[in-house]
């Protein structure tokens, strides 16, 4: 699961120095989480090559309270919601870093072990004239796994342009188990008793 992400301008920088040329007009960066429902900067491709646009995280939910923020890689080619934007809608969400929570609710940093960009596999669609993106989510890897069972199916640099553009490798990329990451806790709760 992915209920909250940091952005920066270095990122920015990473997304324009891997794709040359890369329209970035449309987007205003600044250090910050971004949380459900806020707006971020997403890679998407076109027809004349990639784009950062800003996109609202999460489809809106039928009772019309909360959104769908996430959507299992195993399961989302089988649900009417999300069906149609992993075939023909696919994007990339870039991230210096994402966050989960413990047991005990202490926040834990995910990110690349090299510290340049995360690429998280996801989706978008127009929904009441706003485009919208969803994050895809796979089963935890041995770096995430301690902290949480799920996380979200990051995607190696050589992959972006075959999830974006390539129908034919989606189911792949699917099933595709993310490589170790680096993690930081600011804060741990320590208990107030000690064994003896």
């Amino acid at each position: 699961m992915c209920s909250r992400y940091y952005i920066d301008d270095d990122m920015i920088n990473d997304v324009s120095t891997l794709f040359p040329g890369i329209k970035c007009s449309e987007v205003m960066v600044s250090a910050h989480d971004i949380h459900p429902g806020d707006k971020a900067p997403i890679l998407r491709g076109n027809k004349t090559g990639f784009s950062l646009v800003d996109m609202r995280w999460g489809y809106p939910q039928y009772s019309g309270k909360g959104l769908f923020i996430n959507a299992r890689s195993e399961t989302a080619l089988q649900k009417r919601t999300f069906s149609e934007s992993v075939l023909y809608r696919r994007c990339v969400i870039p991230a210096r870093r994402f966050y989960e929570w413990d047991i005990s609710r202490n926040k834990v940093s995910f990110s690349q072990e090299d510290g340049t960009t995360l690429f998280m596999a996801g989706f978008f669609n127009l929904i009441q004239d706003e485009l919208r993106f969803v994050i895809l989510t796979t089963e935890a890897n041995a770096s995430v796994r301690p902290i949480h069972e799920r996380m979200p199916l990051i995607l190696e640099k050589d992959d972006i342009e075959k999830w974006i553009y390539d129908p034919m490798e989606t189911q792949r990329f699917l099933r595709k188990l993310p490589l170790p990451l680096a993690h930081f806790q600011e804060y741990e709760q320590q208990s107030l008793f000690t064994s003896l």
